[in-house]
């Protein structure tokens, strides 16, 4: 196989499908995602080989590095790739643009967080109901804060994990029930484990962009549609945790 570093200049394709996806379509970590993958395809590279350095990346695919390095960073946390400073990044799994390989562990760890789902579902629903009929008006200022804060952590392709704890935590808070928070946090731990668990930075990404309307029905203090849009949410990451369990890694 050619070294993959010469076969850099041979994806102007690349360039032009990640600038396109750049545009709205997706938002940047996506499409840099997507670009990566049709690189990978495009090049023939599989399981050992290495990826250009993220600088090579970023250069050729018209993405900035951290975007890069936010891909390749989730999919070290999956088992996609390994990265070392002194090995690079390789590939450790198969890599196509229409499926990830999800190793058996990572497939295990999804059908614990289909459990604390099914658990956490009915308590999230109801510190919702709860929180449009209590929460004061400064909780509810609080709560478009921390939605607002959320939407641009995503849209800035950062690790929106932990601004999305402070959104949902606001609003057990808005409750009025200190049990809530205290409750979910718990269960959740109990399930997944630690927050930097490896799915914990892909289950629920593609959710985030819905949480928009979430906050505004919360402020609106309109409790019918702050359950639907949370519960539709809700359904999403759990069958994107069910088509792990199963062994479907399509996209």
């Amino acid at each position: 196989m050619s070294d993959i570093v010469d076969i850099m200049s041979d994806i102007e394709n690349c360039r032009e499908i990640g600038i396109r996806r750049n545009k709205g379509v997706m938002n940047r970590t996506e499409a840099a995602s997507q670009a990566i993958k049709e690189l990978v395809e495009r090049s023939g590279w599989g399981v050992g080989d290495r990826l250009p350095a993220e600088t090579d990346l970023a250069r050729q695919l018209g993405f900035g590095r951290s975007t890069i390095r936010e891909v390749l960073r989730q999919w070290e946390s999956l088992g996609i790739v390994t990265r070392r400073k002194s090995a690079g990044t390789r590939i450790v799994s198969e890599i196509s643009t229409r499926t990830l390989h999800i190793p058996l562990s990572l497939q295990v760890e999804a059908g614990s967080i289909l459990r604390m789902l099914e658990v956490r579902r009915p308590l999230e629903l109801e510190a919702l109901r709860l929180c449009c009929a209590r929460a004061s008006d400064d909780s509810l200022r609080r709560i478009r804060a921390r939605g607002a804060e959320l939407i641009s952590v995503y849209e800035a392709s950062e690790d929106w994990r932990p601004a999305d704890h402070r959104f949902h935590r606001e609003i057990h808070l808005g409750s009025g029930n200190d049990l809530f928070p205290q409750m979910i946090e718990q269960i959740q731990y109990f399930y997944t484990g630690p927050a930097d668990a490896p799915l914990g930075a892909v289950l629920g990404r593609s959710t985030i962009p819905r949480h928009a309307d979430l906050t505004e029905a919360v402020v609106a203090r309109d409790a019918d549609r702050a359950i639907k849009v949370m519960s539709d949410i809700l359904t999403d990451v759990e069958t994107e945790a069910r088509e792990l369990v199963e062994g479907r890694d399509d996209e």
